[in-house]
């Protein structure tokens, strides 16, 4: 008992302290608020303001304004930090280059028997096949396969401000007689606002590999490359009544490289075939996260 009373009356001391150190604080404060004329003014003003707005509709009207934008700029803030990224890919190429059967073979891991050329758009959301094993949540993919036929290629401005990436396919075997059509594709493609703007990547792929006469990518890109500066001089050179471009490539004064396009230019090898496919499906997910 006797160590509880020691207790207590050591507890009713530090209470008397503090109590102490707190009225010495509010008495400094009150000299500090004293010396201070402006900052008393301005807190014996605040009810005035605070019935001034009460007694104004008009200064009210503005407050509610205020709060409304306000609250409409967060919310859009807050949309575009929330927005989804687009899982579209979208593969181009010309005609015959194996768009097709790439399509099929991300989707069912089947090549459907061959060459297929198609004169629609196919398109379609789904897990890519090699990933269809694979245990938890994995985001599809959508994939549009657009013709390659020159008439048919307008169809790709509907597709290309969603992509999140381009798959442009390139016949590796019978690329030389096509050389000047694709590089024609190529710029027409890398010129274009929605893909410069949004600085949409691009993966060529030279398909077709597994015959031992096909070119190598490096071949390919550097045949590419020659033709867009060969695009690039004769267009300078037009009227901008006859240029169909948006954009200019490359640098001034210097040959034209895909190093020195506006997006991401990357090259791969494939066999759609066979189903060698591994780098596409690589890019695919780079942009589209599973």
């Amino acid at each position: 008992m006797d160590d509880i009373e020691q207790y207590k009356a050591k507890l009713i001391e530090v209470l008397k302290q503090g109590k102490g150190a707190m009225q010495d604080v509010v008495v400094q404060a009150k000299q500090k608020l004293n010396e201070m004329p402006d900052l008393r003014q301005s807190l014996k003003e605040i009810p005035d303001v605070k019935q001034k707005i009460k007694e104004s509709p008009e200064i009210q009207l503005y407050i509610a304004a205020a709060v409304v934008v306000l609250t409409i700029f967060f919310s859009l803030i807050l949309r575009l930090f929330k927005r989804k990224k687009s899982n579209t890919i979208v593969l181009a190429g010309l005609t015959g280059s194996g768009k097709t059967v790439l399509f099929y073979q991300l989707r069912d891991g089947s090549s459907h028997q061959g060459t297929v050329t198609s004169m629609d758009p196919n398109e379609g959301t789904f897990v890519l096949h090699s990933e269809a094993a694979k245990k938890g949540k994995i985001k599809p993919v959508h994939l549009v396969d657009v013709p390659g036929h020159s008439r048919l290629r307008p169809k790709l401005d509907e597709y290309m401000p969603q992509a999140a990436g381009v798959v442009f396919v390139v016949d590796s075997l019978e690329f030389l007689p096509n050389c000047r059509a694709a590089a024609e594709y190529l710029y027409d493609i890398l010129t274009k606002a929605s893909v410069v703007k949004k600085r949409i990547p691009l993966l060529i792929v030279c398909n077709k590999t597994e015959k031992v006469t096909a070119h190598s990518k490096d071949f390919i890109r550097k045949q590419l490359e020659k033709e867009i500066e060969k695009l690039r001089t004769s267009r300078t050179v037009m009227s901008d009544a006859d240029i169909t471009s948006e954009f200019t490539l490359g640098e001034s004064g210097q040959p034209f490289a895909f190093s020195q396009c506006h997006n991401k230019v990357t090259l791969a090898e494939a066999s759609g075939l066979t189903g060698d496919i591994s780098q596409v499906q690589e890019f695919i997910r780079e942009y589209v996260k599973p």
